[in-house]
């Protein structure tokens, strides 16, 4: 009789310690190992921490990560939000391209061994890898502005070469493609299934890591396309200026800045010293090493799990790397304050703004050509035209990195046409120079001919000139 006391006592508290269990789990007091593709979570390794929360003070760790953007689970995003009476008419993209091989090298080191070929067993994966490699390998006939035609189509070395994509950078790319195709194809019926070459406007430069991000982007939103249907035009400029590149006062806010950056490098005594020790590790004068871009090969090291290089004098190591991180992190501070780069940013991103503006006027009239733009471009397209825009707060372009303007017309009032901005899935609309004031009006959407007005004007007065067109304010003297 007592052992079956005992027996329905430890019974009664084992369910007891059950129910409190799955009641913590419920509302998240302790965690839950989940599985994933029938593996445990406790079995796979867990490559780099997950930035899910940012820190409270600045971490150089964390923003590395950020700037990685390893492909993980698809991201939250706020494209193609509006308000139901509204209808989208126009989407103007302009990404950088993904994870790409080092520019730079080391000088007396091993370079990291990046395979660039792409293979559907290996970390990152995308359900359309394979479909993606057997898609491009048929495009070698794709009708493209020379010399695009020249460049290959995906990345196939089995060593990466200078700045080559990786298949990183493809898998980003292609969940950008994806991502945007369930919004703007599946949710609001953007192209016409019977979609033409008119519909798209599609650029990019003339470096292979562009083109082959343009393409992987388009494969996402527009799978197994029609190769006639495609025509990517090249871009000389990284600035997507066309003929509008000379600007002789563009040029002399570029030199302020980097004299700014310069006086910046100078005044961080631990940064030079850092630049020392990884000069004597690797043999070399400290000047060579610092014209060597080290930062740039360390990246690569950091977002693909790495080790860093040793010699016989020694490594580098993780310190090195945070250093030289949060000194990038304070120059970007310092160009916000000191405003120089402003300058050339206003003008550098000018032309591109116009086109853009001008196919979204067209839209607005009604005209269905160039609906779909996307410019496939770098850290220096993107870069300007954030700081132009106002987004002073915006994060260095990631690899990767989409800025999207959406053209939305008031179904109530047909005439009337808005404009939303997005920085990688955040709508920054409200925080751009152009509609800060209109946020206190409560409504929803930014007025179209606010950025029609900052582009065609404004602009030029926050150069503070009485400027009144992009020539003028390049040519003025003083």
């Amino acid at each position: 009789m007592v052992f079956r006391n005992r027996f329905l006592l430890l019974l009664a508290l084992a369910a007891l310690l059950a129910f409190l269990s799955l009641s913590l789990q419920f509302f998240h007091l302790i965690p839950v190992s989940t599985a994933k593709n029938g593996v445990s979570s406790k079995s796979r390794k867990r490559i780099m921490p997950n930035p899910v929360t940012e820190p409270p003070v600045m971490d150089p760790i964390y923003e590395a990560l950020l700037y990685c953007n390893i492909p993980s689970v698809p991201e939250r995003s706020m494209e193609g939000h509006a308000p139901h009476h509204f209808k989208l008419v126009s989407v103007h993209v302009f990404i950088r391209h993904g994870d790409r091989y080092p520019l730079y090298a080391i000088p007396k080191t091993k370079q990291p061994e990046i395979d660039c070929t792409l293979v559907a067993n290996r970390k990152p994966y995308h359900p359309k890898l394979e479909a993606f490699v057997s898609h491009m390998s048929k495009g070698s006939g794709a009708s493209f502005e020379s010399p695009l035609h020249s460049l290959p189509l995906y990345p196939n070395h089995p060593l990466c070469e200078m700045g080559e994509l990786t298949q990183t950078g493809v898998v980003q790319h292609l969940q950008n493609g994806q991502l945007l195709r369930d919004i703007y194809l599946k949710k609001h019926k953007l192209l016409p299934s019977d979609w033409s070459t008119d519909h798209l406007y599609l650029e990019t430069t003339g470096k292979s890591r562009t083109l082959q991000s343009g393409l992987a982007l388009l494969y996402g939103f527009l799978p197994d396309f029609d190769w006639k249907k495609i025509y990517f035009r090249h871009q000389p400029s990284a600035l997507f200026c066309s003929g509008n590149c000379y600007c002789p006062v563009r040029n002399q806010y570029l030199e302020k800045e980097q004299r700014r950056q310069y006086l910046l490098r100078l005044k961080n005594s631990q940064l030079e010293r850092i630049y020392g020790e990884m000069a004597k590790i690797v043999d070399i004068p400290t000047k060579q090493l610092r014209a060597a871009n080290p930062i740039d090969s360390m990246l690569c090291h950091f977002c693909h799990n790495v080790s860093f290089p040793c010699t016989r004098n020694g490594c580098i190591d993780m310190e090195h790397f945070k250093v030289i991180k949060t000194h990038q992190i304070e120059d970007e501070r310092e160009r916000r304050e000191k405003k120089l780069y402003l300058g050339y940013a206003l003008l550098g991103a000018h032309p591109i703004l116009n086109q853009t503006i001008s196919r979204m006027q067209r839209a607005a009239e009604g005209r269905k050509e160039e609906i779909f733009t996307l410019y496939s471009a770098h850290d220096v397209t993107l870069s300007p035209i954030l700081s132009a825009l106002g987004l002073t707060e915006a994060r260095f372009p990631r690899f990767a990195a989409r800025l999207i303007f959406e053209l939305w017309q008031d179904r109530e009032k047909p005439s009337e046409h808005s404009v939303r901005i997005l920085y990688n899935g955040i709508d920054v609309t409200f925080h751009t120079s152009f509609c800060q004031e209109h946020k206190r009006s409560h409504k929803p959407m930014c007025p179209f001919e606010n950025l029609v007005r900052f582009v065609q004007k404004d602009m030029f007065a926050a150069l503070g000139s009485s400027s009144a067109s992009y020539y003028e304010a390049c040519h003025r003297e003083g």
